[in-house]
């Protein structure tokens, strides 16, 4: 079989859809450091079914899309397809009707890689399985990368037998003996797991055995306790007619005491309507008679407290009075100075004009005084009326006061 074509969509730095063809003779691809020839066998190797992110030069298997650059945004997904000539059927048995063989390998990220033959889902052993048939696959030494020639020179007998195995085209074989091996260990563990179900379910079933023979004994005493039972019902059965009857006699005999007691009943009900009768105007008597005491007790509640409202505007009157008497005191001695002052003016007045035709030289200073003594007159009178405008005010709040307290007084007798 014979690689015929490689595609590579959104792998490493091949953004674009990217068709290499791989015709007979030698095909080499040939360009500057950094180009990405190195990616492209990277993808040749990834579409086989390499698993290790490190060998493909990246922390995890998802670096393998392209992660895009200042020009171009990065892909959610990359794909590789390689396309087999089988014209020679020479591959295995089940592919030898086909002409062609594509084998595709798909990465998305966060949901992992899938392989597909011919557009058709397989798992990953199986494409591994199928390149190892072919005497090739991810980790094959006709992979030679750099560095690949001295590790071959240099390999340990252990590693050479890889390179005669595939080289043998037993390569696949191995694989398949590896897979077999580890399906026979597990089908031994099942075995051995089967073996301690089929103890543990043996263990069941004596105890289930066990059960069964109690259920057994079990059933056959209940038969007899049943039997027994039966006969006790019958017996109780028997016992219970006969106190029925006893009890259908005494109900007889308590029907006609209650019917005597309903008698006596119906006549004393009777009697104490009566009473009742007679009950009922004493009991109105008695609610008019508490209806006027509670009247009776706040009218007097009433009275005190007017009571006290009396006593304590007596003697606010009282205060008043004492008051009024001092302030008229005190307006009568102002009033007698005022008199006195006049009496005291005139003389000096008179005083004045006698000494006015004595001293002819000090009339213009005694003028001046004589104004200034009637101004201080006038003054004194105003004052004078003003105090007695005052007095009148009070003896008049005084009188009104008076009678305040007299009609109080008056209406509380």
């Amino acid at each position: 079989m014979k690689f015929k074509k490689l595609e590579l969509t959104g792998f490493k730095s091949f953004f674009d859809k990217t068709t290499f063809y791989i015709e007979d003779g030698l095909t080499g691809i040939v360009g500057p450091n950094g180009c990405g020839k190195s990616n492209i066998v990277e993808s040749l190797r990834w579409c086989m079914g390499e698993t290790s992110a490190k060998s493909m030069r990246g922390a995890g298997m998802e670096d393998v899309i392209f992660s895009g650059t200042s020009n171009r945004p990065e892909k959610n997904f990359s794909e590789v397809s390689l396309l087999i000539d089988n014209k020679d059927k020479s591959g295995p048995e089940q592919y030898n009707n086909l002409d062609e063989i594509l084998i595709t390998r798909k990465i998305e990220r966060n949901k992992g890689s899938k392989y597909y033959l011919n557009e058709k889902e397989v798992r990953a052993r199986d494409a591994q399985t199928f390149f190892a048939d072919l005497s090739t696959g991810a980790h094959s030494p006709s992979l030679i990368s750099q560095g690949k020639i001295g590790q071959l020179v240099t390999s340990k007998p252990v590693e050479r037998r890889a390179i005669l195995e595939e080289a043998a085209g037993i390569a696949g074989i191995h694989v398949r003996r590896h897979e077999a091996e580890t399906r026979l260990n597990a089908a031994e563990n099942n075995l051995k797991r089967a073996d301690e179900l089929k103890k543990q379910q043996q263990k069941q079933l004596d105890n289930l055995k066990k059960q069964a023979e109690e259920a057994t004994k079990y059933k056959e005493i209940s038969k007899e306790i049943r039997k027994a039972e039966a006969g006790l019902y019958y017996l109780k059965l028997m016992e219970i007619e006969k106190n029925k009857k006893e009890i259908s006699e005494n109900v007889s005999e308590q029907d006609d005491e209650i019917s005597a007691i309903k008698i006596d009943l119906n006549h004393n009900t009777e009697l104490l309507n009566e009473e009742n009768a007679k009950l009922t105007p004493l009991r109105d008597k008695k609610l008019e008679s508490l209806a006027k005491l509670q009247k009776i007790n706040l009218d007097m509640t009433n009275l005190e407290e007017e009571e006290k409202r009396i006593k304590k505007l007596t003697a606010k009157l009282e205060n008043s009075l004492a008051t009024i008497e001092s302030d008229l005191e005190r307006e009568k001695s102002i009033s007698l100075d005022a008199s006195l002052n006049e009496k005291r003016i005139l003389e000096e007045k008179d005083e004045l004009i006698k000494t006015e035709k004595s001293f002819g030289t000090t009339e213009i200073e005694i003028s001046e005084n004589l104004e200034l003594s009637k101004r201080n007159l006038n003054s004194l009178k105003k004052e004078l009326n003003i105090l007695i405008l005052k007095i009148g005010k009070f003896i008049d709040e005084d009188r009104k006061l008076s009678k305040d307290l007299f009609d109080d007084i008056k209406k509380t007798n």
